[in-house]
This record gives C-alpha cells, structure tokens and sequence, in this order.
C-alpha cells in the first residue's frame, strides 16, 4: 500500500535535489569571470530541461526499464506508458510516478555538474548536442546497470546515492571534455579569478541542503536508512571541510573560503556511495581522507596542465572513486550493509573495484566518442573572438550586471 509519510517524504527529498541543480548554477557562477556568469549558470537551468524531457521520452524505460543482458531497460515505459499512481517495482510504498520523478533529478544534475570542466569556452549548441547524447549513451546505460537491474547490480555492487553512477561517471566525463575542447584563452598566461565568491558559497550552501534529499531520499523511505545517510552525509561533510582548508593552511599558508566549500563538497561526494552502509566513525574518516585526496588531485592538475576550470575531475572524479572504493572498506553489515574489507569481507571491495573500473573505461570511451562527433559535425567550441567576449554576449545576447565588476 502507499503510505502518506513516505511518499511525503519522498516528495520533499525530491524537491530538495531539484535545488541542488539551481545551487550548482550559482557554485559554478560565481566561480568563473564576469562575461561568462551568464552562460555558465544557463548550462545548468537547460538540463533541467532537456533532460526532463527525454526523461519522460525514454530515458526513464532505458535506464530502469525491465532488463535486456545486464545492460539496458526495455521500452516498456516509453513516454511513461503504464507508469502512474500505484506503487512500482523500486518501492511498495510510494507512488511510481513518485520514483520517476526522483530518479529524473539525479539524471538532471549529473550532465550539469560536467559543464565546470569546459566553463567558458563551449558553445551553447554544442552543449545541447553533448547533453543530449550524452545522459542517452552514458548515463541512462550507466544508471541501469547499477540500479536498474543490470550486470553491475547483479554482482553486488553497492552504492547507495550515485558515487558510480553520478560522480565517477560526469568526473571523467569531465576529463574527457578538458582535453578534447582544450585550455581557455590565456590559460596559465592571465589569472583567472572568481567574480563572486560569495555566491559560490551561497550555492555551496544549497547544494549541502539539498545532498540530504540526495543522500536520506535514495532510501526510499523515511525509517531508520534514512536516518543512517542523513547522519552520515553531515559528518563526513563537515570532516572533509575540515581535512581540506587544514591541508590547504599546511601548504599554502592560508585557509580560504572557496578551499573550505571545496571541501564540503568532496566530502559531500565521497559519502554518496556509503552513506547508508557505513557508521558514524566511518563516515568521519571517509570525509577525512576525501578532503585531502581531492585538494592534492586538485594541485595535481596544475601539474600534469589540463584545464579542468572548476575542478569538476578533482572532486567528483577522485571523490567518487574514493568513496566507491571506501564503501568496499568501511560498509557494515550493523548498519544495513553487507560487510566491506574492514569488516571481514574482502570480495566486497573487489565488487567495488570492478565497479569503479568499469565506470571509469565505459564513461571515457563513451565520451571521446560523442565529443569527437559533435566537434565533426557543429563545433564544439566558440572562436577565439567570442571566448574574449565572453558568452553572455556571444551565446545569448545577455549582460551579467549592469555595472562591470
């Protein structure tokens, strides 16, 4: 039967990761220039929706459709056909209609948090194109074959919110787009700054608000697993802030507000894949270890030189592996799990390693292949007039303030 307090549950975790996509346009915006505040925010409010719209189409079916070999849903579902108000086969106590809609804001954010990488230099019809195929090709295949049924799944892979499918996946996605679309004009040459720091916190704080519904909603129900992922995605949080502005101090001198929202949010994607198998201690050592990972990954890249813009590779990439990994490690048989590594089941962290490699080799081909395509056909970059110009102008005719900043 349906029952009122978990759909009404359900129904304000949903709504609470819808924010987190609004929260990554402001992250994202505040952390580019002044002539690209604009387009970079844009990115993010288009995948709401385009992708609620092949949601609705197909991407729905494909990605938890009734399975085909292990590797993709069927077109049972297509256009929604058969879905409605009764409770579905991922819950029997919410609405279907219900799971289709939070399953589509994890499907919305994850192409959106990919945009960080190429800031500033993608055109804005080349960013429809990449999305587009992009959630059809890599995510919709990805998501079924961890949660919907699908050979990932099978094998007892565990992630309990998206650190495969959500973090690893746009993470290489990510470095994917770096390398193909290339640096900004004057990388490395000029300094880049963010113009509105303020704002980036400002989104940081949405995004930390809205991971609860990520996080506690992806149990489905509001009992003790909830409980469990709601806990443990604060404290790892809050450890892995903390873990990055202190290795920030011991190597730059300073702790900084954009090293402290950095944090947060490496630790915010580490615990996504555990935090409804892991305790408490636990998750303050993941969070630990995912601070101080993911500020080294982020040094790193001014090393090996490819221009990532908004550490999108850094964090979700190494954080999602870590956490992935971590999950094989830390996850506890107490605490709803099957036991990891650390509790006396090393096949567990296996399983999670195959998981994360496969992630990693299905997410890169996918994306070379697609990239590579549009760049033939339309373009994936604007000339090197626009890119000075800046995208507001040049993609959509729009200004960012009325005073320059």
């Amino acid at each position: 039967m349906i029952n009122s307090g978990d759909t009404a549950f359900m129904l304000i975790a949903t709504a609470m990761v819808m924010l987190m996509t609004p929260g990554l346009a402001l992250f994202y915006g505040g952390l580019v220039r002044t002539k690209n505040v604009l387009g970079t925010m844009m990115q993010s409010f288009a995948c709401l929706g385009l992708v609620s719209v092949i949601w609705v189409l197909y991407g729905y079916s494909l990605s938890f459709g009734p399975d085909i070999g292990g590797i993709i849903g069927n077109l049972q579902w297509l256009g929604l056909r058969g879905v409605g108000l009764e409770p579905g086969p991922y819950s029997d106590t919410i609405p279907h209609l219900l799971f289709v809609a939070f399953q589509l804001m994890f499907a919305i954010l994850t192409p959106a948090l990919i945009t960080g990488a190429f800031a500033e230099r993608m055109k804005f019809s080349a960013f429809l194109a990449f999305t587009l195929l992009w959630s059809t090709f890599v995510y919709f295949p990805l998501c079924h074959w961890v949660w919907g049924g699908g050979w990932l799944g099978n094998m007892g892979t565990m992630d309990f919110a998206g650190g495969t499918v959500i973090h690893i996946n746009s993470g290489v996605a990510a470095l994917v787009a770096a390398l193909i679309i290339g640096k900004r004009k004057g990388w490395r040459r000029e300094v880049f700054l963010p113009h509105n720091l303020p704002m980036t916190m400002l989104g940081a704080g949405l995004l930390w608000f809205g991971w609860f519904g990520f996080n506690a909603g992806s149990a489905l129900s509001a009992g003790e697993s909830a409980t469990l992922a709601f806990f443990t995605t604060q404290i790892a949080t809050g450890a892995a802030a903390l873990s990055w502005i202190l290795a920030e101090w011991r190597f730059r001198g300073k702790p900084t507000t954009l090293g402290v929202v950095s944090g947060a949010l490496a630790g915010l994607v580490a615990i996504t894949p555990a935090a409804g198998f892991v305790g408490p201690m636990s998750a303050i050592l993941i969070g630990l270890v995912a601070g101080v990972l993911c500020y080294i990954a982020v040094l790193v890249k001014e090393k090996i030189g490819y221009d990532d813009s908004l550490d999108v590779v850094g964090i979700h990439g190494i954080g999602g592996v870590w956490g992935a990994l971590a999950t094989g490690l830390f996850a506890s048989a107490a605490f709803g799990g099957i036991n990891g590594l650390f509790f006396g089941n090393p096949h567990q962290f296996f399983v999670q390693f195959v998981a994360v490699l496969a992630a990693i080799i299905f997410s890169f081909i996918m994306t070379v292949v697609i990239l590579k395509g549009i760049d033939l056909t339309i373009g994936l970059r604007v000339t090197t007039e626009e890119e000075i110009q800046g995208l507001d102008l040049t993609q959509h005719n729009e200004t960012g303030y009325g005073l320059k900043l």
